[in-house]
């Protein structure tokens, strides 16, 4: 079981908050859309490259509460296919932060029992950052906490795209299955993961940006107008709290039965 304790200090506001949290409806899968790292620059008259050094930090407070919390599973969406669009200099910028943070945070990880993944075509990356990768998957390989995804290089339809291409790929060697919704889940990066439970957007943008676009169909969706750099773990158990205050009726209704117990009228039980 989580240990809550250490999500805040006695005596805290955000304490306050994690007595709210009910430990039996905690989302399993956590996805955040990581947004709004230029405009908290510009707005300190700041090069937007500093916004992507200042977001470091929200994200190593971010991956440490959502352990402390008990979640199986967090992913963060950090560089996307449509980013390569990006200038030159904040592209590299980007690449060399993503190499100093999964070189500085690897032990930490691995000491925490949190297990590193990352979601996309990160293979096509230079091969310094991939190296990097490397090393950090597999010195946490063996961790059985959290799962923490990285989305590097992704596109929620390039994923699909390539899950398609490795089912073919096994057809074309006989390793034939039903094409339905279980199978092509077998084959996405997310292959053995819950799908997500919430999905949360930082800098109060209303989209979801090629973003696990497979996984999300029944995601409870919470939008702040927190810019990711400020971004923090009492805003991470607001967004839990939002979350469990949330009716989930995956398209079924819910009707009391003779004894007054809900039940799903299309016959699903909630996941």
């Amino acid at each position: 079981m989580a240990d809550f304790s250490k999500l805040a200090d006695p005596g805290s506001p955000e304490e306050l908050l994690v007595r709210r949290i009910d430990r039996d409806r905690l989302p399993r899968h956590v996805a955040i859309i990581m947004d709004g790292n230029g405009r908290w620059a510009k707005a300190r008259s700041m090069p937007r490259v500093e916004g992507h050094r200042a977001g470091v930090a929200a994200v190593r407070d971010t991956v440490e509460a959502s352990a402390q919390l008990g979640l199986q599973v967090l992913t963060l969406y950090a560089f996307s296919v449509e980013n390569w669009k990006r200038p030159r200099f904040e592209v590299w910028t980007l690449m060399n932060l993503l190499k100093e943070y999964v070189r500085k945070e690897r032990r930490a990880l691995a000491d925490n029992d949190i297990r590193f993944n990352v979601l996309g075509r990160w293979r096509e990356l230079d091969p310094s950052v991939v190296r990097e990768i490397e090393q950090t998957l597999d010195e946490t390989s063996h961790c059985k906490g959290m799962h923490f995804n990285i989305a590097l290089n992704y596109s929620g339809r390039c994923e699909i795209v390539d899950a398609c291409r490795r089912i073919v790929a096994d057809w074309a060697a006989g390793k034939r299955a039903d094409i339905d919704e279980e199978t092509l889940g077998r084959y996405l990066y997310t292959s053995g993961q819950p799908d997500p439970d919430l999905l949360i957007r930082t800098s109060g943008e209303l989209r979801v940006s090629n973003f696990l676009l497979w996984q999300i169909a029944y995601a409870e969706i919470w939008v702040t107008q927190t810019l990711w750099p400020d971004f923090r773990r009492r805003d991470l158990i607001e967004a839990v709290l939002a979350f469990q205050s949330r009716e989930r009726r995956y398209g079924g209704v819910l009707q009391p039965d003779s004894e007054g117990v809900q039940l799903f009228a299309s016959g699903q039980a909630p996941r």
